[in-house]
C-alpha cells in the first residue's frame, strides 16, 4: 500500500524538478489534476494548486531574467564589436544582428538613403528569406521606414498592414507580405539633424513593441550611424591624403584627430564591457580632450554622487534641450554641452567646461561619450527596476502575511542587503495621482541606498528605513519626494519595530497617520504615531483601540500584571480626584505616602512628563478605554 504522505511528497517534489527543467506550464498542471484524479482531499489538492501557482510564478521570473540577460549580453557584445571593427560593412551587420537578438525578432534589417535618388534602400538584413524584400527600395514618406526616414521620428505597428498612419503601396505591401511581416519598429539613423537610414526589427506574427524595447533599439541605431560616420571621415582623410600632398600638415591633423576619435571610442566600448561607470566617461573624456567635464541629469543636477554642477548650472537643463533638439554639441559661455539621450527620452547631459572651441572631431568625441553615457544609465535603470521590483514584492508580503514564513522573508531581504530584525521605522506616502510613478522611483531609490525596503500599499505607497524615528523618517522622506516631486507629499509614519510582524504593524498604524493627516486638511504634510496622539486614534479609518491603550499605558499594565501592584487604580483615582495625592489615598484607602511613592513609579514607567496637560488627557483617555473593555 502507498504511504499517502510519500505519494503527497513526491508531487510537490515533481513540481520541484518541473521547474527546475524549465518545463512547459501544462506539465506542472497535469500534477494537480493527476492529484485530483487520485482522490486527494480538497485542502491538499488546493494546497498543491498553490505550490502549482507559486512555481510557475518563480518560472516567469527567472524567464524575465534569462530576457533581460540576453539583452545586456546583446548591447555589451555589441560594443565590444565597435571596439574591434573599423569599417561599416563590418559594423553594421553585428548591429542588425544584436537588434534581432535583443528584441527577440524574427527580422532585422537596415536601410541607408540615397540623396541622388530621393530614396532609401535595404543595406542590411538578417533573418530575411525573400529575395524581393532585400531588394526593396522605399521613396520617402510611404511605408513605415519612409515615415521614419523622411520625419527622423521612430514608429512601431502592431499590425503593419492595418495600421492606417502611414502610405501603403502595392510593391512595399507585396514585398512586406512576401516575406510575411506583421509587427514592425524603425528607428532612424541620425547624424546631427540629418537622417541617414533606419534600423528596423520586425516579426512574423502580431506583437506590441514597448517603450524600453524602442529606446533600446535607438541606443543601437545611434551606435550605427556613429560606425557610419566613423568610416566616412576616415574614407574622407585617406581620399585627402592622396590627392593634396601640398596639404600634407593638415591632413595629419585631420589624421590625428580622427585617430584621436577611434581611440575615445574603443576606450568608450571598453569601459561598458568591462562594466565601468560615469566616473570612468568622466576621466576618458578629460584625458583626451582637457578640461573638466561634469555629468548632469535633465534638470542640471550633478548624476555622479558627490560630484559638483557646473558654474552656470542655471541654465545648463536648457541647453540640453537645445542640444537634444538639434543632435549635437551646443555651446554656452565656456561648456560644451552634448545631450544625454535613448530615443526621444533627454536623460541628462555631458557638459565640457573649456577656454578654447571644440573642432569637429572633438565634438564628436564628447557626443560619442554622451552616447555611451546613455547607454550606461539605460543599463543602470534596468537593474534599479529589477531590484525595485523585488524590494516592493518582498515588503508588500511582509505587511500582507508577515507570520507565514518569518524566516523565508528575512532570508530574502538579505539577499537585497536589508535586515529584518534590524528596528525599522515605516512611513506610507500618498502623492497626487500625477506623481505616483515618480514616487515609487524616489522611495525605490532612497529605500535602497539606506539598506531598507519600499513598495505599494493600499492606495499609495510605503517605505521603512532602518535606523531611524519615526519622526526622522517622515521628515526624511516629506524632504526626499517633495525635492524629486516638486510639490508636496503627505507622510505618515510609525515604529521603530524589527521583524515582519513588527513592521507589518507600523504599516497599519502609519496608513492611520496619512489618513488623519488627511481628515485633519494637513495634505502635504507630514506626521507620527507618537505625534497625532490619540488624534490619530479619533479620525483614522480604523480605530485601533487596543493598540493605543497599550502605547499609551502599557507599561503599567504589565508592571501591575508582573508584580501584582496597583498603578492601573491609583492613576485613574488620582485624575479622578483632580490630580490630588489625598483625596486620592482616602478613594484608595491607603496613606498619602503610599499614593506618592505609587505616582513616582508611575513617572519611572512612563517617563517625567506625564501629567503634562496634553500627555494627562492621553493618558485618561486610555484609562477610560481600558476599564471600558475590561468591563465588557
Amino acid at each position: 500500500m502507498i504511504d499517502p504522505a510519500t505519494s503527497h511528497g513526491a508531487a510537490f517534489a515533481e513540481l520541484l524538478e518541473l521547474l527546475a527543467a524549465d518545463a512547459p506550464a501544462p506539465d506542472f498542471d497535469a500534477v494537480v489534476e493527476r492529484a485530483r484524479n487520485d482522490g486527494w482531499p480538497a485542502d491538499e489538492v488546493a494546497a498543491l494548486d498553490r505550490a502549482r501557482l507559486a512555481a510557475l510564478r518563480i518560472r516567469e521570473r527567472l524567464e524575465h531574467r534569462r530576457r533581460r540577460e540576453t539583452e545586456l549580453s546583446a548591447l555589451f557584445e555589441t560594443a565590444g564589436d565597435l571596439a574591434r571593427l573599423r569599417g561599416a560593412d563590418s559594423v553594421l551587420p553585428a548591429i542588425v544582428c544584436r537588434t534581432r537578438q535583443i528584441l527577440g525578432t524574427d527580422v532585422a534589417y537596415l536601410t541607408l538613403n540615397d540623396e541622388a535618388r530621393g530614396d532609401t534602400y535595404m543595406r542590411v538584413t538578417v533573418g530575411s528569406v525573400s529575395p524581393r524584400f532585400k531588394a526593396l527600395r522605399l521613396p520617402m514618406g510611404a511605408g513605415l521606414g519612409g515615415l521614419v526616414a523622411q520625419t527622423a521620428a521612430a514608429y512601431a505597428t502592431p499590425n503593419y498592414f492595418t495600421d492606417p498612419r502611414f502610405e501603403h503601396t502595392s510593391e512595399i505591401d507585396g514585398a512586406v507580405a512576401e516575406e510575411g511581416l506583421v509587427a514592425i519598429v524603425g528607428v532612424p539613423l541620425r547624424l546631427g539633424e540629418r537622417v541617414i537610414g533606419v534600423l528596423f526589427a520586425s516579426d512574423r506574427s502580431a506583437r506590441p513593441f514597448e517603450p524600453p524595447d524602442v529606446a533600446l533599439i535607438s541606443s543601437l541605431a545611434d551606435h550605427a550611424a556613429v560606425a557610419i560616420d566613423s568610416a566616412r571621415m576616415l574614407d574622407e582623410t585617406r581620399q585627402a591624403l592622396s590627392d593634396l600632398e601640398s596639404t600634407s600638415r593638415e591632413l595629419q591633423d585631420r589624421s590625428a584627430a580622427v585617430e584621436r576619435a577611434a581611440d575615445a571610442h574603443d576606450r568608450f566600448a571598453d569601459l561598458v564591457v568591462r562594466g565601468g561607470g560615469l566616473e570612468d566617461v568622466s576621466a576618458a573624456v578629460t584625458d583626451v580632450l582637457g578640461g573638466r567635464l561634469f555629468t548632469t541629469d535633465e534638470m542640471g543636477r550633478p548624476l555622479v554622487p558627490g560630484g559638483a554642477a557646473p558654474d552656470e548650472s542655471a541654465g545648463i537643463a536648457d541647453v540640453a534641450s537645445r542640444a537634444h533638439a538639434s543632435g549635437r554639441t551646443v555651446r554656452h559661455e565656456r561648456h560644451a554641452v552634448a545631450a544625454v539621450s535613448a530615443g526621444a527620452e533627454l536623460l541628462g547631459a555631458l557638459v565640457l567646461e573649456r577656454d578654447a572651441d571644440l573642432s569637429e572631431s572633438d565634438q564628436r568625441i564628447l557626443e560619442r561619450a554622451a552616447l555611451v553615457t546613455a547607454l550606461l544609465l539605460l543599463i543602470r535603470r534596468s537593474v534599479a527596476e529589477a531590484q525595485s521590483r523585488v524590494r516592493g514584492e518582498l515588503l508588500e508580503e511582509i505587511i500582507a502575511s508577515p507570520e507565514r514564513d518569518p524566516d523565508q522573508l528575512r532570508e530574502r531581504a538579505r539577499l537585497v542587503s536589508a535586515d529584518l530584525d534590524a528596528e525599522h521605522a515605516v512611513c506610507v506616502v500618498r502623492v497626487p495621482g500625477g506623481g505616483r510613478d515618480r514616487a515609487a522611483a524616489a522611495l525605490g531609490h532612497l529605500g535602497a541606498v539606506r539598506r531598507g525596503l519600499s513598495g505599494r500599499y493600499g492606495g499609495g505607497h510605503v517605505v521603512c528605513l532602518p535606523g531611524q524615528t519615526a519622526k526622522a523618517a517622515a521628515e526624511l522622506v516629506s524632504r526626499e519626494l517633495g525635492s524629486a516631486l516638486e510639490g508636496p507629499v503627505t507622510v505618515g509614519a510609525a515604529g521603530p519595530a524589527a521583524g515582519p510582524a513588527g513592521i507589518a504593524s507600523c504599516a497599519v498604524v502609519a496608513e492611520r497617520c496619512v489618513q488623519a493627516l488627511i481628515a485633519l486638511g494637513r495634505e502635504g504634510g507630514s506626521a507620527s504615531a507618537g505625534e497625532l496622539g490619540f488624534v490619530g486614534l479619533l479620525l483614522g479609518a480604523e480605530r485601533d483601540v487596543a493598540s493605543f491603550v497599550d502605547t499609551t499605558i502599557g507599561p503599567l499594565l504589565d508592571y501591575d500584571a508582573r508584580r501584582g501592584t496597583s498603578l492601573m487604580s491609583t492613576v485613574e483615582q488620582y485624575f479622578a480626584t483632580g490630580s490630588s495625592p489625598a483625596r486620592a489615598a482616602g478613594q484608595l484607602h491607603v496613606h498619602v505616602n503610599t499614593v506618592a511613592q505609587r505616582l513616582e513609579r508611575v513617572a519611572a514607567l512612563l517617563g517625567p512628563t506625564w501629567q503634562e496637560p496634553e500627555r494627562a488627557l492621553e493618558l485618561q483617555l486610555a484609562v477610560r478605554l481600558h476599564r471600558i473593555s475590561a468591563a465588557g
